[in-house]
């Protein structure tokens, strides 16, 4: 049952892992122009408009590659969601090739692959635009470099003697026989690369540092802090990461300020039994079990015994979360590496069976479960469909991890409806002023999607950009229109009364499936401000 037993060559394996990614991409091919634009989207649209080196609440590498995709593909759906989902077939692959260099056969390299496959954190992740597809396949391409970093040590040390700064050797990476010319000092530079990359797209890559170290320290592989290599690596990354840095300190720190208003307004507060139990719903039961053998595979098997550091660095990593109300959905970068170890240990205990049908029974059991799940975050299902296939799987929507109530729909699926409509029925009220008074009007968002609704869809119906005081729309200023007539979206009556003379509720936008914080939205047009844009512009910032 084990490889040593002819579970397959390389090859085989590597094709099997291929034929995993495609299968992935295809999922993501069929499904990903359905239901609507993802309100993030809007916003990094509007945020690859305005490249810098920064964003309130993000790192700059999401507006890149939003501009990048926009100016080769355009705007579709189908466009801004092709690198997702090609990052999400890249991180199935990848996270084969952990379990093939934890020592891993042909089954532990498959499931590996499927685990992710089928958890409705990375079938969601890998179907928007987002900072979090391309942090999850870094995240396990950096695991990846740290387990060949572990094998090139365990193959060229004696005893704790770590290979000398010029030691180069060709190596067996891994137990299945895959042969590369590779060295410690160089896996350890490209994994300074890939760290200083993942910061410029999300700093929670900060996490993986700290659990690296804490790894380190804890095991017998603190033996490479004695060579120059890991700090070199540390140094890559920073020196990567230091436009961002020195951006940060220009603005004055705006995602610190960020950071602190989400975690003490946004999000709400989490039992740590519920936390957990989010975790098991979004990296999938099954692999919830697999992820536990993982632990147990890291942390206590004889078998895992060289790649310690990586139970102790989910430890780490776990109690991060824990202590800092994050978001369940945090945790989800290190679920690839986890299961890759759950898998090794899985076929371990397979490896006693005489016949080949426990292997396929489990296999079964994984496609079939991640079918009977996948609805829930991937948008496969006519909305109303999925609104009765919700309640019998879940008796109604999944509450929100944010200080906001839900509707009929889960908050993933509920922020892509809406956005449009918002931005049509804006254009009623703007096309009801005379042509003198469009050429003086501006457009306000109470929020980024808002703001992001009018900047992305307005356009088809004439409509000027928007403006907001919420995260990096707020950095981008007032424009330079005066605001002697303005449409505002969302805020409230009695503080607008006080701002202008004439303030009328020209519509209220109703929608069935948007969030409730989204709904019911009242649009005033309002004229005969007492104070400019310019003066009352810092009173209108928030970031969160």
């Amino acid at each position: 049952m084990t490889e040593r037993r002819g579970l397959g060559l390389p090859a085989l394996a590597t094709s099997v892992l291929l034929t995993l990614a495609a299968a992935k991409l295809l999922l993501h091919f069929l499904t990903n122009g359905n239901y609507g634009y993802f309100i993030d989207e809007l916003y990094y649209i509007a945020c690859s408009e305005h490249l810098d080196f920064g964003y309130v609440d993000h790192p700059p590498m999401i507006a890149l590659v939003t501009w990048l995709t926009r100016a080769l593909l355009g705007d579709s759906l189908f466009a801004l969601r092709l690198f997702p989902a090609l990052a999400g077939a890249a991180t199935v692959f990848l996270a084969g090739m952990i379990a093939r260099s934890l020592g891993g056969g042909r089954f532990a390299q498959l499931l590996a692959g499927l685990a992710v496959i089928i958890s409705p954190l990375f079938l969601f992740m890998n179907t928007i635009l987002s900072m979090n597809a391309l942090d999850a396949l870094l995240w396990t391409l950096a695991a990846w470099l740290v387990a060949q970093i572990i094998n090139c040590g365990r193959a060229l040390g004696k005893g704790n003697e770590v290979a000398s700064t010029n030691e180069t050797a060709g190596l067996t990476v891994g137990d299945n026989g895959d042969r590369n010319r590779l060295s410690v000092p160089t896996l350890w530079l490209v994994l300074g690369l890939v760290l200083g990359i993942g910061l410029e797209n999300k700093i929670s890559v900060l996490f993986f540092g700290f659990g690296l170290t804490v790894g380190l320290l804890l095991t017998a592989e603190r033996r490479h802090l004695r060579t120059p290599w890991p700090w070199l690596a540390g140094g890559i990354a920073l020196a990567l990461f230091l436009p961002h840095l020195i951006w940060q300190m220009i603005h004055e720190w705006p995602t610190l300020e960020f950071m602190h208003n989400a975690t003490v307004i946004k999000n709400r507060p989490m039992a740590v039994s519920e936390f957990l139990f989010v975790q098991i719903l979004e990296i999938h039961p099954l692999n919830f079990l697999v992820l536990l053998l993982g632990l147990w595979f890291f942390l206590v098997s004889n078998r895992g015994k060289p790649y310690r550091l990586f139970g102790w660095m989910y430890l780490a990593f776990l109690a991060v979360l824990l202590t800092r109300n994050a978001k369940p959905y945090y945790a989800g970068p290190i679920y690839p590496l986890m299961v890759a170890g759950g898998a090794v240990f899985f076929e371990q205990l397979l490896s006693r069976a005489r016949h080949s049908w426990p292997a396929v029974a489990v296999v079964s059991v994984f496609v079939i479960g991640g079918a009977a799940l996948a609805p829930m975050t991937l948008p496969a299902l006519p909305v109303e469909t999925f609104i009765r296939y919700q309640s019998f799987v879940l008796g109604g929507p999944l509450g929100s991890s944010e200080n906001k109530e839900v509707g009929p729909l889960p908050q993933h699926y509920a922020d892509m409806f809406g956005n449009e409509e918002l931005a049509a029925l804006v254009a009623e009220v703007y096309q009801e002023l005379s042509a003198e008074e469009q050429s003086r009007c501006v457009i306000y968002g109470m929020a980024y999607p808002q703001a992001g609704a009018i900047d992305v869809f307005g356009s088809r119906y004439g409509l000027p950009k928007a403006i907001s005081g919420h995260n990096s729309y707020w950095l981008w200023g007032p424009g330079e229109r005066t605001g002697e007539i303005v449409i505002v979206m969302g805020l409230n009556e009695e503080v607008l009364n006080g701002i202008f003379d004439d303030v009328t509720e020209a519509r209220v936008f109703r929608h069935p499936y948007a969030m409730p914080w989204r709904n019911n939205l009242p649009i005033y047009l309002c004229r005969g401000p007492r104070v400019t844009l310019e003066s009352i512009w810092p009173e209108l910032k928030h970031f969160e």
